[in-house]
């Protein structure tokens, strides 16, 4: 466990850092084994951010994230601009392939999805909107390292990346051949990297100045033929880096 978080700012942000994908309910006794926080300090604080529309106490005496956290989040400026662009892309692309289409910004090591658009038909996923996957394993990830710097890289191998599957890459000179491969065909194909079950190509957005900061991707069955969507989906990232290029 990491040491006890000082500072009644560092202690909330400890408190909701607790929750996550498969935490989203607390009690107050899971939030103390969690953090590292006495009992009495943890009631004290999920008081307060419940008052502050933080968090929310539900039955049974739980706690879950308040909409007012979501409120506030949602201003994020580094999502919120390019939400607004890309989302009537992203529908567009959707109307046209009807499978999963998504929005991803890197957080540290980690591939954090801002937006998806999924059918009741397309495959379901591990991840979700507002949640993160591994960098080095993730369609959206990948892009995004791609085009990081070596020093991303270097940290990315330095934590040892996870074989997820058979197909994950993790080697350093396997991930090194990959990443020149995205930054020379401007697209990865990630088949069976996350699960055994879905395939997904994204490719880079583009900012005014050529940066490349959030990837869009597409995941479908890993049974479906993805080569036809590519130039679909290449088209919408260049049209959504056109248009942050405009704004």
């Amino acid at each position: 466990m990491e040491s006890t978080p000082r500072g009644m700012l560092a202690r909330a942000a400890a408190v909701l850092s607790a929750f996550g994908a498969h935490n989203r309910t607390l009690t107050q006794s899971d939030i103390s084994r969690r953090t590292g926080l006495p009992l009495p300090s943890v009631h004290r604080i999920c008081a307060e951010l419940a008052r502050l529309g933080a968090l929310e106490r539900i039955d049974g005496g739980r706690y879950q994230v308040g909409v007012r956290l979501w409120e506030v989040g949602s201003l994020a400026p580094r999502s919120q601009g390019l939400r607004e662009i890309a989302l009537p892309v992203m529908e567009d692309l959707y109307e046209s392939t009807h499978e999963n289409v998504q929005l991803v910004v890197r957080e540290g090591l980690e591939a954090l999805y801002i937006e998806r658009i999924s059918g009741r038909d397309a495959v379901r996923l591990k991840g979700r909107a507002g949640g993160r996957l591994p960098i080095h394993a993730s369609s959206g990830g990948l892009v995004l390292l791609a085009h990081g710097g070596p020093t991303l890289l270097a940290d990315v191998l330095d934590a040892g990346p996870q074989r997820l599957t058979e197909n994950t890459v993790v080697s350093e000179n396997g991930l090194r051949k990959l990443l020149d491969d995205i930054r020379r065909n401007d697209f990865v194909v990630c088949n069976r990297f996350l699960d055994e079950v879905t395939v997904a190509i994204a490719a880079p957005l583009r900012s005014a100045e050529g940066t490349v900061v959030a990837a869009m991707s597409i995941a479908l069955s890993a049974n479906t033929d993805h080569r036809p969507l590519v130039p679909a989906l290449r088209t919408a990232a260049r049209t959504v880096s056109r248009l942050l290029g405009s704004g």
